[in-house]
C-alpha cells in the first residue's frame, strides 16, 4: 500500500512537472512569434519611410535637372543668336571692302 501511494504521488508530481515544462515552452514560442511580428512591422515602416525619402530625392534631382536643362537651352539660344549676329557683321565688313 505504501508503494502504491508513493507511486501515485510521484506520478502526479511528474504529470504536473511535465505540464509546467510544456506551459513554459509554449509561452516562449508565442512570445518569439509576437516579437517577430513586431520586428517585421517596424522594419516595414522603416522601409516605407526610406522609400518615400528616396522618391522625394529623385523628384528633386529631376526638377533640378529640368531647371539646368532650361538654363542650358537658353544659353545655347543666346550663343546661336550672337553667332548669327557676328556672322552677319563679318559678312558686312567683308562685303564693304570689296565693293
Amino acid at each position: 500500500m505504501d508503494f502504491m501511494a508513493v507511486y501515485a504521488e510521484a506520478g502526479m508530481i511528474g504529470i504536473v512537472g511535465v505540464m509546467f515544462v510544456y506551459l513554459v515552452i509554449s509561452l516562449s514560442q508565442k512570445s518569439t512569434k509576437q516579437q517577430e511580428k513586431i520586428e517585421n512591422k517596424g522594419q516595414s515602416e522603416t522601409l516605407q519611410n526610406m522609400e518615400s525619402i528616396l522618391i522625394k530625392l529623385v523628384d528633386r534631382w529631376n526638377k533640378s535637372d529640368d531647371t539646368r536643362d532650361r538654363r542650358n537651352e537658353d544659353l545655347l539660344k543666346e550663343v546661336n543668336d550672337m553667332s548669327d549676329k557676328i556672322s552677319y557683321l563679318s559678312g558686312r565688313i567683308n562685303g564693304s571692302g570689296r565693293g
